[in-house]
């Protein structure tokens, strides 16, 4: 997508979506502020398992301030788009139909070139990078935005890639895993020619959810899509990319001609375990810009609270936005989607829908499960709560007979990452049927048993109430307007010689 001609924003504008604003407005529910100089080897430790976003004023001897966790809560995704967290999936379903609003800025005016370091100054160990797990490699940049530009047709890309420091101006950067960046460099290899590219550190929420999405449009334009409007964009200082004029920090450079010749890891990685060392291109920094008064940003990832990081809130989002994307073209009633964030995000996935004919669950199944790469897909009637493990576990133990409602998808291509692999390139994937029959969904005796709330007409007598039609015994305390019951159980007793009876429902009724 071309930006618009340069053309003058307000301030206001250029700090709507800013990091540093999104965090101020942020309750002390949400944000950990920690104000006392904070040595980077005790970050990662801060980070671990905490519920909040955690915003280091002071980190080593750094000059900008550091926060992490930034969107490892579905609550704070959802402040960035301004609904509750159960409004956020529509809202991002609406907001990826409007048009964006891309307007290029003269770089004078952009926020994020008001410091500008080159040669020596551009320096990747200046910046407060710390080491992230026990067994790293080096200190990670691991919230960055890559931007870069496809030559065969313009479009600009954006994802998320973690920078391993290799030097002052040098890092490596992951490729292993399939993308489109990944497509674009190897082609560029193959030109014997170098690969500009641009990282954002210190972005909203809404730009970071951006990046993790695999819609295939201009990337910048996805960006004003879901920020609702106008993204001004600023070219870079030493090379042609456009980026978000209003983020905290912009590492420039390219990535080497030469290949994957640069090990790169072990780390932390987004399932829970350690990635192995690999073979990586070698990215070189050419300059950096920033914000006067920058926030540096990292992303928590991988350790034994998964539920609390970045990366497994971002993936459930972009995975239940997927599955919601395939049920809709198969299913007439789809309810709800929710990809447990404990898994990843990604590995386990359940769906809520009312099906109208038989098969149509079965149907829904093997499209999520060929459409979306999760493992594990569970199918449930609307009457059970999918965000809620006790009613999962419930539906799973009464309604799932494994020689008839599980669906097996073997030999499928799968997530490199998947620790059960052992190393094979494919894997399997199954699908939990926990739906009712069709035939036999309208049983009363599977209806979930609720607390009666005596609904019903009102008569003057019990008779009355019988020679009306069968009755629950709570309709009959409706329609007695009894508070009590017990009276209600000594009247039927007296017309049992009278006729009557009980259907198989359990009904009371009068024969005639």
């Amino acid at each position: 997508m071309d930006a618009k001609t340069p053309r003058r924003l307000l301030r206001n504008d250029l700090d709507q979506f800013r990091l540093r604003n999104f965090l101020e407005a942020l309750g002390s529910d949400e944000v950990e502020i920690v104000e006392t100089p904070t040595e980077f080897a005790d970050v990662a430790t801060k980070l671990h398992g905490n519920r909040k976003a955690v915003w280091f004023k002071k980190p080593g001897d750094s000059s900008m301030s550091l926060v992490g966790n930034v969107v490892g809560s579905r609550s704070r995704l959802a402040h960035a788009f301004g609904v509750a967290p159960d409004k956020l999936l529509a809202e991002i379903q609406r907001r990826l139909k409007l048009e964006p609003d891309v307007v290029e800025l003269e770089q004078s005016d952009a926020p994020v070139q008001e410091v500008v370091l080159t040669g020596a100054d551009a320096d990747l160990t200046r910046l407060p990078a710390h080491l992230q797990h026990a067994y790293d490699g080096a200190p990670y940049i691991s919230a960055s935005i890559d931007y870069c530009v496809d030559p065969r047709n313009g479009i600009t890309n954006s994802g998320m890639r973690r920078i391993m420091l290799r030097g002052p101006h040098e890092a490596a950067v992951d490729l292993n895993a399939p993308s489109d960046l990944r497509a674009i460099y190897q082609a560029a290899v193959a030109r014997g020619e170098k690969l500009p590219i641009s990282f954002v550190v210190g972005a909203h929420p809404i730009d970071t959810l951006s990046a993790t999405m695999k819609i295939p449009v201009d990337e910048l334009g996805l960006v004003g899509s879901l920020r609702g409007g106008t993204v001004p964009v600023v070219k870079c200082r030493t090379n042609d990319i456009r980026v978000p004029a209003d983020a905290e920090l912009v590492i420039e450079g390219y990535l080497h001609e030469g290949g994957y010749s640069e090990k790169e890891g072990p780390y932390g990685e987004y399932l829970g375990y350690y990635g192995v060392v690999k073979q990586n291109p070698v990215f070189h920094v050419t300059a950096i810009t920033h914000r006067k008064d920058a926030v540096f940003q990292t992303a928590t990832i991988s350790g034994a609270h998964m539920d609390m990081t970045d990366t497994s809130n971002l993936e459930a989002l972009r995975t239940e936005l997927n599955v919601w994307r395939a049920l809709e073209s198969v299913v007439r009633e789809p309810v709800a989607v929710y990809a447990p964030v404990s898994a990843g995000g990604s590995m386990s996935v359940r769906f809520s829908l009312r099906p109208r004919f038989p098969g149509e669950a079965r149907s829904a199944l093997y499209t999520v499960l060929g459409a979306v790469g999760a493992k594990n897909v569970f199918a449930v009637n609307d009457d059970v709560d999918i965000f809620s493990d006790q009613q999962m576990e419930w539906a799973f133990g009464t309604r799932f007979q494994p020689d008839r409602d599980l669906v097996l998808v073997t030999g499928v291509r799968s997530g490199p990452l998947d620790p059960s692999l052992h190393g094979s390139p494919a894997g399997s994937r199954a699908g939990y049927d926990l739906t009712w029959p069709l035939q036999h969904a309208s049983r009363w005796d599977l209806a979930i048993p609720k607390p009666p709330s005596y609904p019903g007409k009102k008569f003057a007598n019990l008779t009355a109430a019988l020679s009306d039609g069968p009755k629950w015994f709570e309709e009959l305390m409706a329609a007695l307007g009894s508070r009590d019951g017990r009276e209600i159980v000594r009247e039927l007793h007296t017309l049992r010689p009278k006729g009557l009876d009980r259907d198989e429902q359990g009904r009371y009724f009068l024969k005639k």
